[in-house]
């Protein structure tokens, strides 16, 4: 059985590292909306009183954020077709930077 498209090593390379398709743009849409959410949480998380308020919430986002970007890290690893280049290149070790808090 032949897998459907989308599951595709090279369209999955496409999605993950191109943003001039239109699932490599919603890929990065969707990217910068959950590293918006992260800075939200940090900064939410340095007020005090919000952050003894919203601690379990807070908490939950984090753990979820922190397997996004880690699952994230580790697709691109994968499908890349040089996983040593991609992960010794500035954008390879930037997300190492963030999965590794």
């Amino acid at each position: 059985m032949k897998n459907p498209a989308w599951l595709e090593k090279e369209e999955l390379y496409k999605i993950l590292f191109e943003s001039d398709t239109p699932r490599g743009r919603a890929f990065d849409i969707v990217l910068m909306v959950v590293i918006s959410v992260s800075i939200l949480v940090s900064f939410v998380e340095t007020i005090p009183s919000l952050a003894r308020t919203f601690k379990l919430v807070l908490e939950i986002l984090e753990y979820l954020l922190t397997v996004f970007f880690t699952v994230e890290y580790i697709a691109r690893i994968y499908f890349s077709p040089r996983p040593k280049d991609y992960v010794l290149s500035f954008f390879g070790v930037i997300d190492l930077l963030a999965t590794m808090p």
